[in-house]
């Protein structure tokens, strides 16, 4: 007689309310009751949900700040067989959450990992905001600094595709001062307290939106800013350069203000020729220029 395979131990990521507690699965009701151990983001947030449903399994703290010590725990309690749910304060784990260390450790330790589907406050805006939604990109919370910020709005202004970001309140007017520097007069719909009581949408271009928020004494809770992707016509392509290395030249003296020397050295790179090959090219349109005036 064989003797019985033992089940594979599983980590469940398991996907909370992002507001309203009515908004969770049955699954993951019955797998947060199941399981032998919760991972918690913050365990008194997840306490409220917990004893809502009248669910009494043990939990833990499981925060970016801990993520990296506590990891090899949850991996010894897997490796001893037991299960664990991983849930973030609201939504769907690491989405602007911690965990990656974790699924990617137990994904190298041969552990089964299990997404258990259920709110995001990123998919639920961008499908109520009226923007397109078959091709998005989740930019999650942007820098903090001005500077970084700025950068890194500038290198996802480009992207074809509806931009779904995360932002904190007090940092809301900043974000969108930026936002209109760099994205310019672009649609944008503000989802503020999805799902709970005060909910709010606010729509139109993101200097509309700027405008009806500064008049406010103060911006509270949750935000999700979704915009729409950049216009087609910037996403084309610029029309060709100077057919001739001599115009080339000129325009890029004129433009740039460099020597002839630097300026043959930029059109040579952005032609992908050699200097040495721009020089003779140069050299021979000349010739050919005074044998036509000949």
């Amino acid at each position: 007689m064989t003797e019985a395979k033992k089940p594979q131990s599983t980590l469940y990521l398991v996907a909370t309310p992002i507001g309203n507690l009515e908004d969770i699965t049955l699954r993951a009701l019955r797998v947060l009751r199941e399981v032998d151990l919760i991972a918690c983001e913050d365990t008194r947030h997840t306490a409220r949900l917990l004893h809502h449903y009248r669910i009494s399994t043990p939990r833990e703290s499981h925060h970016e700040h801990n993520e990296a010590s506590h990891t090899p725990r949850i991996l010894s309690l897997l490796r001893d067989g037991k299960n664990i749910a991983l849930v973030a304060d609201a939504g769907s784990p690491l989405l602007s959450d911690p965990g990656y260390t974790l699924v990617a450790a137990c994904r190298e330790a041969g552990f089964s990992v299990i997404p258990v589907p259920g709110p995001s406050a990123a998919i639920a805006a961008l499908t109520a905001s009226g923007l397109p939604a078959d091709c998005f990109y989740f930019a999650g919370f942007l820098p903090s600094r001005r500077t970084s910020r700025r950068k890194r709005l500038q290198e996802i202004a480009a992207i074809p595709a509806t931009l779904v970001i995360y932002e904190a309140p007090h940092r809301l007017l900043e974000t969108l001062e930026d936002m209109c520097a760099i994205l310019g007069g672009r649609i944008a719909c503000l989802a503020r307290e999805l799902t709970k009581i005060h909910e709010e949408w606010l729509h139109g271009s993101l200097a509309d939106i700027l405008g009806m928020l500064r008049s406010r004494p103060a911006v509270r809770g949750e935000i999700t800013i979704i915009v729409d992707r950049v216009p087609e016509a910037i996403l084309e392509p610029e029309p060709p350069g100077p057919s001739s290395i001599a115009e080339h030249l000129q325009d890029e003296i004129r433009k740039t203000g460099s020597t002839r020397q630097e300026a043959l050295k930029a059109i040579a790179r952005q032609r992908g020729i050699s200097r040495k090959e721009a020089y003779r090219q140069l050299v021979l349109e000349r010739g050919k220029s005074t044998d036509d005036s000949a």
